[in-house]
Parts: C-alpha cells; structure tokens; sequence
C-alpha cells in the first residue's frame, strides 16, 4: 500500500505523444530553400521538401515574401564581417564583406538577380547591411551625407556585377574578373563632391 500511495503522490504517468515531434529551425528552412530553384519556389513545395505539413511551416513563415526574408536574415548573417569596420582597415573590411556578398549570392541560383530588381528588401537584414557599409565609409573620414552615398554607389555596383554574372552578356571573349572589378571600386569609393560640373549640350 505504501508503495502504491507513493505513485499516487507522483501523479499520472506523463502521456505519450502520438508522432514524431517536430524538427523545424530556421536554419532547416532556409537550406532547404537554398537547395531550391528560389524564383520558382513555393511555400507548399517547401513543406513537401521538409516533410513537414503546411500549418507546421506556416508557424514559422505564412508567405513567400516571409520565406525570402529569411532567407536575405540568413545570408547577411553569414557575409557581414564579425568584426567592426575601423578607420585605419576601412577598405579592407569592405573588401571581405564584397567577396562574402560574391560566394553566398552565387552559391544560390538567381539570388543576385533577384536582389538587383526593385522590390521590397527584408528591412532587418539588409538594414544591418546598410548601417555596417555606413559605419565603413564613415570611418574613411567622409561625411554622413557622403557615407549614405557612398552605400548607394557600393551595393547598386556590386549586385549588379553579380546578377551580370548569372546572366551571360556576352561582352566580350575574356570572362569578367570580379577581383579587377572590386579593386576599381573599392579605389574610387568613398565618394566626393565633383569638382566640376554637368556638362551642358
């Protein structure tokens, strides 16, 4: 009797659960994305690849414009340097955040192109982007209105060589070298007020 009211003191056996419980991050959803064709992709099919039912991903994104969110939240994590852009290695942070920018972009098929056409970027994501760009050029000793500027001309450039990249223009016959492209860049930037002005006629 003892023994019995000593179970009863515990309370019930806990209940098993029916299924296997679920195994879904974020980091599963994005790879599984990346793995896909991203132009083509839709939320079902991407439930079908996870194996998971459409209600078990709709908690964690409910559209198509959410999955790529997570997916631009995901790539800015991986190309922003972990460091801190400072005044004397300005230039040198921002060459290894463009060559970040280079491997992750291409490594996902019509990631670039996608991001170089006028849409709505992931705020948060590319927000970081923007402010740590900012901090780099700010740091070269330009002003804030030139360092914003300065961001335009360097991520408008940059995604657009890489979404030239995935679509051939057939320019010419020696393949583009991204290196030769970035160095002009990079030594052209921050950018300065002109010093002379528009031409007329």
């Amino acid at each position: 009797m003892a023994s019995r009211a000593g179970q009863d003191a515990k309370g019930p056996p806990p209940r098993l659960r029916r299924g296997r419980p679920p195994q879904l991050s974020r980091e599963q959803i994005v790879s599984a994305a990346l793995a896909s064709n991203l132009e083509t992709l839709t939320v079902r099919e991407l439930a079908n690849r996870l194996g998971v039912t459409h209600g078990a991903l709709y908690r964690w994104i409910s559209s198509r414009g959410e999955l790529m969110d997570m997916v631009s939240d995901v790539l800015v994590e991986r190309i922003l340097p972990k460091d801190e852009p400072r005044a004397d290695q300005w230039r040198s942070w921002l060459r290894r955040l463009a060559w970040s920018m280079h491997d992750e972009f291409l490594a996902v098929p019509g990631y670039a192109t996608r991001t170089a056409r006028p849409h709505r970027h992931s705020a948060e994501s590319f927000g970081r982007l923007r402010a740590g760009v900012i901090r780099a050029f700010t740091n070269s000793g330009v002003s804030p209105e030139l360092a914003e500027q300065s961001w335009y001309i360097f991520g408008t450039s940059l995604v657009s060589w890489l979404a030239t990249q995935e679509n051939s223009m057939d320019l010419g016959d020696s393949e583009p070298r991204f290196e030769l492209f970035l160095d002009v860049l990079l030594r052209g930037l921050p950018a300065r007020e002109p010093t002379s002005p528009r031409p007329v006629g």
